[in-house]
Formats: C-alpha cells, structure tokens, sequence
C-alpha cells in the first residue's frame, strides 16, 4: 500500500505558504480598498489588519498543528473539535467552492495576463463555442486557465517533490521580484509632489462609489469607517489567503511538529511585510484619488487604474509601457506558482476526508508515487468547469464571509480541545493564550458581521452553499 512522502523540508514549507498566498490580488486589490475608504492611512490599516488576522492566525493554527500534523489540515481540526458534521461542512465548502474556485479564479488571473503579452491570440472576447446568451463559454482566455491547471495537476500526480520543485522554483522568483519592484518603486518611481498629497491628512476617509453613470465621493467618518474597513476585508483578506494550504500537507512534512508550525510563521510574516511595503510604493509613485475618466495612468490614480491593475499603472511611471509588460510577466508567475500550492494542498483535504468515509471512495486512494491522485484529478475537472461558468468569481464573493467564519471556528476550536484533550502533548502553544485567540475570534466574527449588514446578498448566498452539505452529509454518512 503507497505512503505519503516525507519531502516538505522548512524552506519548502515557507516557499508553499508564500506563494500560495501571493495570487494576483496584491496587484489589483487596493483599487477597490482606496474607493471603499479614500485615504492612504485607512488603506495601509485595512492591508495591517489583514496581516495581523493573517500572522495570528497562523501563530495560533501552530499548536493544532503540532497537536494533529497529519493531511486534511483545517478539516482535521474543526472534526475533532465539533465533530464529523462541522468538519464535514468545510471540506464541502472547500471542494465546491474555495479551493477550486480559488483555483479557477487564479488561473484566469494568469490567462488574463498572458493576455498582455499576446492579445492578438488571448481574450474572453475571443469565443470557441458558447451556450445561448449565458456566461457558460470556452474562449481563448480560459482554454489556456484550464491548460494551467492541467498542467500544475498533472506535474503533482509525478510525485510531492515534483510538486515543491515547481513551488520552490516559482515562489522563490516572484518573491525576488515583488522585492525587486519595491525598491524601483522607491528610487525611480517616487514623485514628492504625490507623497505630499497622499501623506498628508492620511485618515480623511471618503467613499466613492457609483450611481448610475456618475461616480460620488461622500466623506465618511466614526463608524460608518469601520463598517468600510470591514467591507474591505474581502480584498486584502482574500489577497492574504490560502495560508494554511501547508496544514493539510502535514503527513508530506519533515518534523511536521516543529516545520508546520514555523513554516506558517515565517511564510506570513514575510508575505505581509512585502504587502504593505507594495502599497506605500504604490502611494509613493501614483496619487491615491484620481478621475475615472482620466487621460493616463497618472490622473487616474489608484482608485480608477485601468481594470484596477494598480502594479501595472505604478510600473508604467517607473519605466513606461515597456516595465508595464516586465510587471504582466511578473503576474503571470505570480499565479502560475500560487495554483500550484493551491492544487498541491487541496487534494489532501479530500483525500483525507474520503478516508473517513465523508467523501467519495476513490479520492482516498494513493498512486504508486505517494500522491492523492484521484483527488488531485477531480479537482482539475471541477476547477477547470468553475472556469467555464464564468461565475468563480461571484462564488467567492459568496464564500469569503464563510472562509472568515471558518477560521474563527478553528481557532474558537483551541479553546474546546483544552477541555476536550487537557492531556494531550502540545509541544507549541497558541500565542498569548487566551487573549490572543480570542481577540482574533472577536474581530473575525465582527468582519463577518459587517459582511452580513453590509453585502447580504454575497453573504446569505454563501451561507446558503455550506448548508447544502447538511444533506450531502447524511447521504455519505448513511452510505458509510
């Protein structure tokens, strides 16, 4: 019978949890942040939040992991701290949605790109056959998403070192550049004039959205402010995500106990630092208010940058259209090696839940090679049918209030095994505990709130496609 394979060592670990979270959203993101609260402090506070959300809760994932480092990760953890149901719950939520919708999402960010450097050959305008008026249609554009993840799913089912080699080799480069687009930002990029306009009354927040045909600034304040910041949530949050795909690889890990642990660390902290200094470049180099209708890049600002590629219009002042294709091939890396972690990781959860009997049979199989095979090809096909739909983006609009929820359930989960499991060994312990997990409960749970009140009709939704896996449950359940 095929094992799992020990191979993820600690830089492999920090290379899979960076650049699972690096996708496209640094990129294009703090557009939408800088209309929701107009303002370059109440923009880096809304990236800071996320980060601090981000770093604690893979501080506090640390002690579940060191307690259960075994694959299924997330779903390992809210199972044995709720029970079969609740687990259950999210690894539905996590195949029909998160993770394959993530991973749709991603590669069309990497087709859309491709799509700079040939325009000619790639486009969603450019139809290969269509279903009626519907959104339902294969184009240039999405073709070559699905190529991409057949490619990064058929490269995993080659082995686990195969799959780190890729991650390694990818990760290591965007996170070189991104460091790299940094600092050209600051030298050759930063306009005084800008700084002085964008640094000066950082919090006087405003929100600008459209009516109709016309775009209305209104100045906001007190707590319609912190309902923004919350809305916000969903970008940065988003952009920050994917961070625990290490946890579900737990029997593929040297030491998981020790490497898990630190790998969620460092991996965090090193892609939240690269986040916030990504947007004080940003601020430095283009003014953060701009016209929708402006003439280039520069009067358009942040918040109307051209399809809210903000890098694009930031690398098109530091070294003009040329840069801007340097910065479209940066992208394109950037997601490629993000889908790869992303399918690595995914498969796992499934695997795992199969053989516990909640999902189907031949997902919990391993091939010859140590890999959840199986699961590693279905989730290619539903992934690449999410990309045909063309609505992977509405789902996960539906589904971040509930990814949120979800990581305030895991981490409420380290309170439940203290008194469930008082003897377990816990060789790494959650930070400041209780205060600490339970500030990140509190606050993650307000965020949901917020999201309640304020996008009921992407939260309500997203509700909605987790209760369907009540049935689905009983239905396994009762196979079993």
């Amino acid at each position: 019978m095929a094992n799992f394979k020990k191979e993820i060592r600690l830089y492999d670990a920090v290379m899979l949890v960076s650049g699972s979270m690096i996708g496209s959203g640094i990129f294009i993101v703090s557009a939408d942040v800088a209309r929701q609260v107009g303002s370059s402090g109440w923009l880096l506070a809304s990236w800071l939040l996320a980060g601090v959300l981000t770093m604690t809760g893979a501080l506090c994932y640390g002690e579940l992991t060191a307690m259960f480092p075994h694959a299924g990760g997330q779903y390992v953890f809210l199972q044995k701290a709720y029970g079969k149901l609740t687990g259950f719950l999210y690894g539905w939520s996590f195949f029909a949605v998160i993770q394959t919708g993530t991973i749709a999402a991603v590669a069309v960010a990497f087709a859309k790109y491709s799509g700079v450097l040939f325009p000619d050959f790639i486009s969603d305008k450019h139809e290969i056959f269509a279903i009626g008026d519907s959104s339902f249609k294969l184009t240039s554009q999405r073709l070559l998403a699905i190529v991409s993840i057949i490619i990064l799913t058929y490269a995993n089912t080659r082995g686990v070192k195969e799959g780190k080699i890729i991650q390694n080799i990818f990760s290591t480069t965007k996170l070189g550049a991104i460091a790299l687009l940094i600092i050209l930002g600051f030298i050759l990029g930063a306009n005084a004039d800008v700084i002085s306009q964008n640094f000066s009354n950082m919090f006087a927040a405003t929100s600008t959205a459209k009516i109709g045909d016309e775009w209305v600034t209104t100045a906001i304040g007190g707590f319609t402010i912190i309902l923004a910041l919350g809305v916000t949530q969903v970008g940065t949050l988003f952009s920050s995500d994917a961070w625990n795909g290490l946890t579900f690889a737990g029997d593929e890990v040297v030491e998981p106990k020790k490497t898990i642990p630190r790998g969620l660390a460092i991996g965090t902290m090193l892609v939240t630092v690269l986040y916030l200094l990504m947007n004080v470049a940003y601020l430095c180099i283009l003014p953060l208010k701009g016209d929708p209708n402006g003439a280039d890049v520069f009067s358009r600002g942040i918040q109307f940058a051209s399809e809210d590629r903000v890098a694009a219009a930031a690398a098109n002042l530091i070294g003009g259209q040329g840069f801007s294709i340097v910065v479209a091939m940066l992208i394109m890396v950037s997601t490629f090696g993000c889908n790869n972690g992303l399918i690595l990781s995914g498969s796992r959860v499934y695997y795992t839940m199969a053989k516990d009997g909640l999902f189907f049979k031949n997902f919990g199989k391993l091939s010859e090679r140590g890999v959840p095979q199986n699961a590693l090809w279905w989730q290619c096909f539903w992934a690449s049918f999410l990309c045909l739909t063309g609505k992977y983006g509405d789902l996960l609009d539906y589904l971040m209030g509930v990814v949120i929820l979800f990581y305030a359930f895991t981490i409420y989960g380290i309170f439940i095994l203290r008194r469930k499991m008082p003897e377990a060994e816990r060789p790494i312990k959650a930070p400041g505990y209780p205060v600490i997990p339970m500030l990140y409960v509190i606050v993650a749970s307000i965020i949901v709130l917020i999201l309640i009140k304020e996008k009921p009709q992407f939260t309500y939704p997203g509700l909605g496609i987790v209760a369907i896996g009540i049935p689905v449950y009983f239905w396994f359940n009762r196979k079993q």
